[in-house]
Order: C-alpha cells, then structure tokens, then sequence
C-alpha cells in the first residue's frame, strides 16, 4: 500500500507557509480527536486510527465522532480506519493519545508498521505502575528508536474547548529541535500555538503530576472546601512538582511554562478536568470503585500516582501532596485524615 502524493509548498491559511505533512494520530478518543482536528486544520494530512469499526466509519462519511464531540463537526480531509498499518502508511508524525498505562502493549502490536524516520509523539500524561517509566522512555524502549525520534505535546489543552475553536498554546519537546520544529509547524492554526522545547523530562513531570494535583483540588472542592485551598494546593503542587522535576534533570523554567504551571492551572481549575471531577466524587464521599463508575473515562491521577510517589522516593523528594493523595487512593488513610495531615505538616520557609 503506497502513502498519497505529497502536495507542493502552500500557505497554511492559518498561520504559516510548509509542505504538507502527514500525521497518524492513534486513537480517537477526546484528546486524539481534538489532536487530529488541530492537525487537520493546521493543513496536515491526517489518518485517525479508531479501534471500533463504527467510529472510523462515521467519521468518513459524517464527519463526526460519535463517541466523543458528536455535536463538532470534524475537518472534511481528516479520514479515520481501523488498520494501523494503513494509518502509519507514508507517516511523517505518529501520535498516540492513548492510556499510559496501555501504551506498552499497544505500541508492541503497531511497531511493526512505524516507518524509518516517522517521528512519535507522544500525548499522554501518565506514568507507568509497574516501571515508573514515562510515555517517551516505554516509546523508545518497544519502538526501539533514538530519543531524537521521540517528541511530547504537553500543555493546558482541554479538548472540548479546542473542539470549539478557542485559544490555547502547548509545548512541544524533543531532544532533536527540528523535529519539534516540524511538528510546531504541522499543528500550528489560527487557535492552536505550539511553543517548542527540548526538556522532554520537564514536560513530560509536568503533565503528569499535575493529575494527582488536580484530584487534590478536587477533593477539596467536594469537601466544600474555598479558594484558598484551590490556591494553596495549586501553588504547593507546583512546588513538589519543579523539586521532582530538577532531581531527575528537568529545567525549571519548563515546570513554570506551559507544560507546568499552565497545564496545573487549567487542570486544577476547569469543571471540564476529569481528574479534578475525580476528586470532587471522593471529596463526596464516594469510594475509587463508586468513582471511577461516575466518570467512566480514564483518570491518569489515579493509575500514576504511586508510581509519582515511586520516583520521589528514589530520588530522595519530598512531595506531601502526592504522598497524601496515593495513601487515600489505597485506603491507607481516611478523607478527614488526609486533609488534617496537610495542614499538620511542621511550618518551613517557603524556599
């Protein structure tokens, strides 16, 4: 199966001038569908890899995703298929806006079809339990590729408001700059501003403490907590966040980008945050079990946050919120013991 010709030069009508490029964004759910939509309409050829056959085929001929976003209308030229190799097929960019803890053993079966110099980048803002490995480290380690084939997009993108055309801006990290550059370029529009970064680590702690942080908030919010609390644990969450992230080598001006401060804030803040409405439900009373049954979509904060803790542990960091957010979630402390061993901790500087 051969890739579709490539198109001359043209002006992207958004924003910028580059020959079109070829995206497969794996799969289609929220943010992979948000993702394939922005690509589109930054003018990149775009195949989105559905698991249901049903989704692919609605795609294709309404344009529209009826799991997620049926109300949005998708860009004519973004077609979808169930086949990963016919989606990979020609690929400048593969995508993968899946759940952490499945990237191992998906990527296992789409390896084979990766091409030679497709350049993978990764969505996802987890850690795995079992290894305590980021997204980019299980990418190189099953993919078997160099680290300058292994980009991240990372930021405050809340994908029902990107499905509405809004403004907002993420980064894209690589250890290779012109890959992050021709990936800005491929998911650059009128709506979207990619910045680009090399601190792949940086991005990578950003997006996925600030899940654990924002069920803390959440938490509070469902224990009928104010702003102040919303405040002090944003603002605290950053902190142990940037201490974990300087111990393994990230730079902190990245935790205090977009992939940090403004991925923490958006998450911590919207209603429309699955992992801060997580922690509203426990806030309430619920059980993890009774939870994770009310909202139904993957929750990064829960699956990562002891292998969060893990990481702190072995680079010897402190980080009470995450601490105090894993023991709730194993039941090794109460919703009142938690919030009362926040507040006890010994008074320090501030720095």
């Amino acid at each position: 199966m051969t890739g579709p010709a490539v198109t001359p030069c043209r002006k992207d009508p958004p924003v910028t001038q580059h020959c079109q490029a070829r995206a497969a964004v794996f799969s289609a759910g929220s943010w992979g569908t948000a993702a394939a939509k922005i690509l589109a309409d930054a003018g990149t050829s775009v195949v989105l890899h559905a698991r249901r056959s049903e989704i692919a085929d609605a795609i294709n001929t309404r344009h529209r995703n009826p799991g997620y976003f049926p109300d949005v209308e998708l860009p004519a030229a973004l077609t979808a298929t169930t086949d990963p190799a016919a989606a990979l097929d020609g690929a400048d960019f593969m995508v993968l806006s899946i759940p952490a803890q499945t990237l191992r053993a998906n990527l296992a079966a789409w390896a084979p079809h990766i091409g030679p110099e497709t350049v993978i980048v990764s969505l996802m803002k987890g850690i795995e339990q079992d290894s305590h490995l980021r997204a980019s480290q299980i990418i190189i380690e099953v993919a078997r590729v160099r680290a300058q084939r292994v980009a991240v997009l990372s930021g405050p993108n809340l994908a029902r408001e990107i499905m509405e055309g809004q403004p907002a801006a993420a980064t894209v990290a690589c250890a290779d700059e012109n890959a992050a550059h021709r990936f800005q370029q491929a998911c650059h529009t009128s709506y979207f501003r990619p910045y680009t970064s090399t601190d792949v680590t940086g991005c990578e702690l950003g997006g996925a403490v600030k899940n654990v942080i924002a069920l803390a908030v959440g938490i509070a919010s469902g224990m009928g907590l104010g702003d102040n609390s919303t405040a002090m644990l944003i603002t605290r969450g950053l902190a142990e966040t940037t201490r974990l992230g300087i111990a393994m080598g990230a730079h902190p001006a990245t935790l205090a980008g977009l992939s940090g401060l403004g991925d923490l804030v958006a998450t911590c803040s919207s209603p429309l945050s699955r992992n801060r409405k997580f922690g509203t439900h426990l806030g309430r009373g619920l059980s993890v079990e009774e939870a994770t049954a009310v909202t139904r979509q993957t929750t990064e904060g829960v699956k990562s946050a002891q292998a969060i803790l893990a990481l702190a542990q072995a680079h010897d960091v402190e980080m009470p919120i995450t601490q105090v957010i894993s023991d709730l979630l194993h039941a090794k402390v109460t919703l009142d013991e938690a919030a009362a061993a926040l507040m006890q901790r010994p008074p320090k500087p501030e720095r």
